[in-house]
């Protein structure tokens, strides 16, 4: 199936004018992903074509970034501390925008692929692609705190490290896949894909995949937003009569 892919891009991709040296043609196994009750999570497979001009000349080594983000939101985060034997919050400190999800994947170690620089500029790893402002004077190390936001969600799958994980093949042809927890945020989700040279960008393409609830899972999410007094009222009715059963079964159980 992948080398039918690969064949596909390289062979009947229609041609597009170029307006780079070197530019990335990319596909998606899917760009839709659809959280129902039983959804234990899905997997992207991302794979793609670089298109280069006739006289151009390729200099450096080749490199592959890939990213899947998540929607950003504020995200507090709070240090705990032992006192009189017991952990308490001591700080906390709300965070400008942190992705709901992170993952990049790499063709080689990441410093290897991107300089400090051009990381910087794109927000492509997981510190910088999270945002934090400043912090009140009374904070110690504010940048902790990131550091402990970030600890969290690599242990929950939420962010994701993925070291020459993309496979290139001749340097024309490249391919990973990312697998997306079942944690998952309802949004949209933006993939892109930074083509290197000598550890600079030469070129990058975005695109988008949406992550939406659907039928059960849709209409209670919808209902808590839109209606929070129904929710609350249906949710109250359903654990009434889910204790008035469980009640009932055990006295037939008994009497039985």
């Amino acid at each position: 199936m992948q080398k039918l892919l690969f064949f596909f891009l390289a062979v009947f991709l229609p041609f597009t004018p170029a307006f780079a040296a070197e530019e990335v043609i990319l596909g998606l196994s899917q760009n839709r992903v659809a959280i129902t009750a039983d959804f234990d999570g899905s997997e992207i497979l991302i794979f793609g074509a670089i298109k280069r001009d006739a006289a151009t000349s390729q200099v450096g080594p080749l490199g592959v970034v890939i990213t899947i983000q998540g929607p950003s939101q504020p995200l507090t985060v709070r240090r705990k501390e032992k006192k009189y034997g017991i952990w308490v919050n001591s700080d906390a400190l709300e965070i400008d925008s942190a992705p709901a999800f992170y993952a990049v994947a790499t063709s080689a170690p990441f410093n290897t692929v991107m300089t400090h620089t051009q990381d910087l500029k794109f927000h492509v790893s997981i510190p910088h692609a999270i945002r934090s402002v400043g912090a009140p004077v009374h904070i110690k190390d504010p940048a902790a705190f990131s550091q402990a936001a970030i600890r969290i969600r690599r242990a929950n799958n939420l962010y994701q490290v993925l070291e020459n994980t993309v496979d290139i093949q001749q340097e024309t042809l490249f391919q990973t896949s990312i697998a997306l927890p079942s944690n998952l945020t309802e949004g949209v989700y933006k993939t892109r894909v930074f083509l290197t040279r000598d550890r600079e960008v030469v070129t990058h393409f975005d695109t988008l995949i949406k992550v939406q609830k659907v039928g059960l899972e849709r209409f209670l999410f919808n209902l808590s937003r839109e209606r929070p007094l129904i929710y609350g009222l249906l949710s109250l009715a359903i654990a009434i009569i889910a204790g008035w059963g469980a009640s009932a079964f055990f006295q037939m159980f008994r009497r039985g």
